[in-house]
């Protein structure tokens, strides 16, 4: 597997629609791995000022250079957005199989723009994409939410990264 695939994708969640970008290599090479492309897309896309919670931040699920290679502790995915604590640059990492499963989907990055109505969750295969309905989740734990994701598509295949009650009331 490549270092990279070459795509990323845009998911605007005001009006459903999904758009790929492909990235030129160079861009790679100039800002290596999920923390430097999150900071390209996001200072080329996102206007200064934007409001950190409000539809014109940007929140991307970035992956790193060796995702998917099987080499240890290359399973990492970084959350990157505007800080709404600070009102600058804002990131988080995690592990687990998330960044692996986003990989191969074909893209080396997702990013939500905008602001949906109801609450939604997307499903992200290497044939697939789709915003559900996630109403029924709001409120529950991640265990749970994982749970009932993973049941509702009827494949233990599926990874997912969700947020909880604390983040659904901005902790």
């Amino acid at each position: 597997m490549s270092a990279f695939t070459g795509k990323i994708l845009f998911i605007n969640l005001s009006n459903g629609s999904f758009k790929e970008e492909e990235i030129p290599e160079e861009t790679y090479l100039q800002y290596m791995g999920g923390y430097g492309l999150g900071v390209k897309v996001l200072l080329d896309n996102m206007k200064p000022g934007v409001d950190p919670l409000g539809p014109n931040n940007i929140l991307g699920f970035t992956t790193g250079l060796l995702n998917g290679s099987g080499i240890i502790g290359s399973g990492k995915y970084m959350a990157v957005a505007k800080s709404p604590l600070t009102g600058g640059w804002g990131d988080s990492n995690s592990g687990g199989y998330f960044a692996q499963a986003l990989k191969h989907t074909g893209y080396d990055a997702i990013f939500f723009t905008g602001k949906s109505e109801k609450p939604v969750y997307l499903v992200l295969t290497d044939k697939e994409k789709e915003l559900k309905d996630a109403s029924h989740l709001w409120g529950k734990n991640i265990e749970d939410t994982e749970d009932l994701i993973i049941d509702e598509l009827k494949d233990k295949k599926y990874r997912v990264a969700c947020i909880g009650p604390g983040g659904e009331n901005l902790s």
